[in-house]
């Protein structure tokens, strides 16, 4: 386990990633992200896996975004390298293949909120703030913002936030549609797992299909997304969990799925 990325599984399946540098804000220094990175992979391997939680340590942060104090330091070419890993970062966990929640203690601006963009659903402490406010430092989203932001809201409303550099509340975050939900800070963690469960309680493999279905789709036209949503069926189609679901459904039970 890393100094600066923990993490920890129950008994669902269900991983917790915690970002580990609650007095720096939890920012995405090298080492963070190399210790992200390298746990990302990892986990996109292990097919149990149900769904995966990304939260931050200590009730302030989820992530202040790229560690500045540390990019002070830096020639053009280390920024350009520690920027690219940021990116591939953030990439790596929009690529996981199972449900992925964002649970945003606290502040979470630029490449913070930036890697909570890549994750399925988010929700947030009501106390947290969240904003992409990298043009208030003369620099724009490197992280895929400018990409996902506009995807999520629709280009006008994201280009406000880009533009302004706002930073929004957890309760406007809610009504724009910027997360699914926010919470009471002690309630958040506990919401969020209760949402994993609620996932995980699902088909393992019928859940990475359906959100392979869903990335796949929305970035082409309706013809070619439903092509996409028949090949991703049917890989489903063969599994022992498509079975096990059917006769659960028949002896008026829970189904009990294993990836299979």
């Amino acid at each position: 386990m890393g100094q600066f990325v923990l993490h920890d599984r129950d008994e669902n399946e269900i991983i917790t990633v915690i970002l580990n540098r609650p007095e720096a804000a939890n920012a995405l220094s090298r080492q963070l992200l190399l210790e992200l990175k390298g746990l990302v992979h990892e986990l996109s391997y292990e097919k149990n896996i149900r769904c995966v939680i990304f939260t931050g340590a200590g009730e302030k942060s989820f992530c202040a975004g790229a560690d500045l104090k540390e990019r002070a330091g830096m020639d053009e070419t280390e920024v350009k390298q520690t920027v690219a890993l940021i990116g591939e970062t953030v990439s790596a966990i929009e690529k996981l293949p199972m449900p992925t929640i964002a649970a945003i203690n606290g502040a979470a601006f630029g490449g913070g909120l930036e890697l909570a963009l890549a994750c399925d659903i988010r929700m947030a402490s009501s106390t947290a703030k969240m904003g992409l406010t990298e043009t208030s430092l003369g620099i724009i989203p490197g992280a895929g913002g400018t990409q996902r932001l506009p995807r999520i809201l629709g280009p006008s409303k994201a280009k406000e936030l880009i533009f302004t550099a706002k930073r929004v509340t957890a309760y406007e975050a809610e009504r724009i549609g910027l997360i699914t939900k926010s919470t009471s800070p002690f309630e958040l963690m506990l919401e969020a797992k209760d949402l994993a469960k609620e996932i995980a309680k699902n088909a393992p493999i019928a859940l990475k299909q359906a959100k392979k279905a869903i990335n796949h789709g929305i970035e082409t036209d309706l013809e070619t997304g439903l092509k996409i949503e028949e090949l991703c069926y049917a890989a489903t189609i063969s599994t022992k969990d498509r079975l096990e679901g059917l006769l659960a459904f028949r002896e008026k039970r829970q189904p009990v799925y294993k990836g299979e």
